[in-house]
């Protein structure tokens, strides 16, 4: 089952492994027509990076420009597509890349961070992140993960700064806060940027995408995503979206407070359904059957329904019941 639920993701990881700057203020250059991504600006020199419709780039990310050096959130699946995006910073501007935060441990969120390394970036992580990145990463693969798989994993590049619940990072004057939440991992961060009310979520928010639920706490989760979207928008006299917050999700397009709460509707309306056939007895294909026709009619046309609405049956029921894995936290 886990083999099948992340085939989609690891196969484009593993074929991505093979694929083999102006003054900030200028007019930037055209984007190439062919990256692996969408750039977005989605606030005052914030750019969110949209994983094209083919995943090329397994993932979403994005980056913020400051008065001292740029912080990237999340690095891909792959260094092609982080290579990418690192030359989209260049045509931007010549400040250094100061900082990489990985929103938490997923291989496709965190496979680019050498290619940010190298440029001298510190990387930024939950403390949970560290262990995780080498260790529970391997499940991705399925049970039968080849040697090769195992490199991949073994030689991913984990996080050489960690914090507990928060830690603020600045690029000169502008200010950019990490804080952890529950529900994804374990081991999630949320990055904002206080001044244009910009907030990276990671995985925490997925707009109009079924999720991955391998590691997820739905109990903690759904409050959650009440806090992601009561967080305050910009504060800045000149931010062009000063009374409104802009939510980029780890996968999916850019959205609004509105999308973070019918994101959360999801969630809510598995766990009762899973409740409900898991109180009137119902188990395994029985379980599914009586699930899945429900969640179809609702949530069929969201993106990913096909490789995760199983799955995400299963998790939840998994987890009502007390018997899901999560994997296990930091030990202070």
């Amino acid at each position: 089952m886990r083999t099948l639920r992340w085939a989609f993701f690891s196969l484009l990881f593993i074929l991505s492994l093979f694929i083999a700057a102006p003054e900030k203020g200028q007019a930037p250059a055209k984007p190439s027509d062919t990256l692996p991504f969408q750039l977005k600006r989605v606030g005052p020199d914030i750019w969110a990076a949209i994983d094209d419709a083919k995943g090329d780039a397994g993932a979403n990310a994005g980056f913020v420009i400051g008065d001292a050096g740029v912080a990237v959130i999340d690095t891909f699946e792959n260094e092609a597509a982080a290579k990418a995006m690192l030359s989209e910073i260049h045509r931007l501007t010549r400040l250094p890349v100061k900082f990489v935060v990985n929103t938490h441990y997923h291989l496709d969120h965190v496979a680019g961070n050498p290619v940010f390394s190298q440029e001298g970036a510190v990387i930024v992580a939950h403390q949970n992140v560290p262990a995780w990145i080498h260790s529970e990463n391997l499940k991705f693969f399925g049970d039968k993960i080849k040697p090769e798989e195992k490199a991949i994993v073994q030689n991913l590049l984990g996080p050489s700064v960690v914090y507990e619940k928060s830690v603020t990072l600045y690029l000169g004057s502008r200010r950019v806060d990490v804080r952890y939440f529950e529900g994804h991992t374990g081991g999630d961060s949320v990055v904002l940027i206080p001044d244009a009310g910009v907030v990276f979520c990671g995985d925490l928010f997925w707009r109009k995408t079924l999720p991955n639920l391998i590691d997820a706490t739905l109990s903690a989760w759904i409050p959650t995503l009440s806090q992601l979207a009561s967080l305050p928008g910009g504060t800045a006299s000149d931010s062009p979206i000063q009374s409104e917050r802009v939510f980029v999700p780890g996968h999916g397009d850019v959205g609004n407070a509105a999308d973070v709460l019918e994101f959360q509707e999801y969630l809510k309306y598995l766990q009762k359904t899973v409740q409900k056939a898991l109180d009137e007895g119902k188990k395994g294909d029985e379980l599914v059957n009586f699930v899945l026709p429900e969640l179809t009619k609702t949530y069929g046309t969201w993106d990913f329904f096909k490789y995760f609405s199983l799955s995400n049956i299963l998790d939840t029921a998994a987890e009502l019941q007390g018997l899901k894995r999560v994997p296990p936290r930091q030990q202070k």
